[in-house]
């Protein structure tokens, strides 16, 4: 036999080679290799960003534009004295435009390689929602199911518990009832 239930591939229409079946899952040893997931790994941690990060790439957007207008007034032959004077000024001007221009939402072209400017405003918006749907700080994900199991909870207990003074007080009138049946039917034997 060649593990495949023929004695003899003759006359069985296969040629009698036996291929191992790449699709069988063979069952692993352990379920999970990992460690199994804690309540505290399950919640959902957004990325913070880095402040210092953000605060370079807004003072190198500004000395690009500072350096461009430097090299266009190099071009021009401005004096060096009035190029510096025209560029601390523009620097000047653009910092304070992107200070009051740093809180107020508006429309950004962030890319993928932004990560920090991405987190920073998946942030401003997250809170945006947050203040729009009147949820609180403090609001837990899944809470309010929490809340209503402890709810069901409490209402079993309770039930139990009325359930058990019912008894007690029922309890009391059948245990004597019990024991007049069964001094009634030791008389009668």
């Amino acid at each position: 036999m060649d593990n495949v239930g023929l004695s003899t591939p003759r006359g069985s229409g296969t040629s009698g080679y036996v291929q191992r079946n790449l699709a069988h899952m063979r069952p692993r040893d352990k379920a999970a290799p990992y460690q199994p997931r804690e309540s505290d790994n399950l919640r959902h941690k957004q990325r913070l960003p880095d402040k210092g990060l953000l605060e370079h790439e807004r003072k190198r957007e500004a000395e690009v534009k500072v350096f461009e207008l430097r090299d266009q007034l190099e071009e021009k032959g401005v004096d060096e004295e009035e190029i510096d004077a025209k560029c601390d000024a523009l620097r000047k001007q653009l910092l304070a435009d992107m200070d009051s221009k740093r809180n107020v939402p508006g429309p950004t072209r962030l890319r993928m390689h932004q990560v920090h400017e991405l987190a920073d405003a998946k942030i401003k918006e997250s809170e945006r929602l947050r203040q729009a749907l009147k949820i609180s700080k403090d609001y837990e994900e899944g809470s309010h199911w929490r809340k209503q199991e402890e709810r069901q909870k409490q209402a079993l207990e309770r039930e139990a518990e009325s359930n058990r003074r019912r008894d007690d007080v029922d309890g009391g009138d059948d245990a004597d009832a019990d024991a007049g049946a069964d001094a009634d039917a030791d008389r009668r034997r």
